[in-house]
């Protein structure tokens, strides 16, 4: 069974601007967890006000305290919360959230540069407590989410850089994309679909730094792969022990094509038991300390 590194869940359904549940239930995760053979998984708080209403780390520890067995939890913080200064001492609070059983901290995905002071700071505290951190790029500011970076992910290898001990989950189209160079720039904000041409910044970075994970949930992770099934085999294989299983579920409907892609892929003898068996849980129980 899975372990899903990456989950959203409100105990009561989360109203759009069309009128329809964004996000689901825990009850209606269990139940597309049951379907896809998914054990547990953890759930991420999202505190950013850019797009969504912020949620309450409490809420999440409501959820996991309700469905032990099931979900895991992270905590979360905004880094212009407290003071809106890079002096806002987050130590602490995240210390609190780790005492009440938080694994981690994400999604952060503040529309910020990656090199804002704040967000230093907020990383520089996250390193001290030893959470691993899952954020959300993007390549534009304003009007959207997501930590910014420029093409090359300039800012993403300087943080990496800073904190040798941060333990980076990489996640997002913006960040996905980038496992291959790219044809255009505007291919940054969306999912392309053509084959690898050349080895990209993601492949570069995780080569060059081993605090680099990547989070494979969502329609960015899946497609990083499945654009080129061939390359997907080769960068699986050289980075099976930083790659973690992960499925993004909002909507109660949502589709996971990643489960069934990584069963094909060690069916057919592409990957190993073992290398799947560490994408699809084991690298989660060691990063989570499970």
């Amino acid at each position: 069974m899975f372990i899903d590194i990456h989950c959203h869940a409100f105990k009561r359904p989360y109203i759009w601007i069309d009128g329809k549940p964004l996000f689901s239930t825990p009850e209606q995760i269990l139940k597309r967890y049951d379907e896809l053979g998914i054990e547990k998984g953890v759930l991420l708080p999202i505190v950013n006000p850019e797009v969504y209403l912020p949620q309450s780390n409490e809420e999440i520890i409501e959820i996991c305290e309700k469905y032990p067995d099931r979900f895991i939890p992270f905590c979360n913080i905004d880094p212009r919360a407290i003071t809106n200064s890079p002096e806002a001492d987050f130590e602490k609070i995240l210390n609190y959230y780790k005492s009440l059983g938080c694994k981690g901290i994400g999604e952060v995905m503040p529309n910020l540069p990656f090199l804002d002071e704040r967000v230093l700071n907020l990383f520089k505290h996250v390193e001290k407590v030893g959470f691993p951190l899952i954020f959300d790029g993007n390549g534009r500011l304003g009007n959207t989410y997501g930590l910014y970076d420029e093409p090359g992910l300039t800012q993403l290898e300087k943080c990496l850089s800073m904190f040798p001990d941060l333990k980076i989950l990489g996640h997002g189209p913006t960040f996905w994309a980038e496992i291959s160079i790219l044809k255009k720039q505007e291919d940054r904000y969306t999912y392309p679909d053509y084959p690898v041409i050349e080895e990209g910044s993601v492949p570069k970075l995780m080569r060059k730094y081993k605090n680099l994970y990547g989070d494979l949930s969502a329609g960015s992770g899946y497609n990083a792969l499945a654009r080129d099934p061939e390359y997907a085999v080769k960068f699986i294989n050289e980075f099976k022990d930083r790659l973690l299983f992960g499925t993004d579920l909002c909507r109660p409907d949502q589709k996971v094509p990643l489960v069934q892609f990584l069963i094909n892929l060690v069916e057919k003898g592409k990957i190993s038991e073992t290398t799947f068996n560490k994408i699809a849980r084991e690298n989660a129980k060691k990063l989570l300390n499970l």
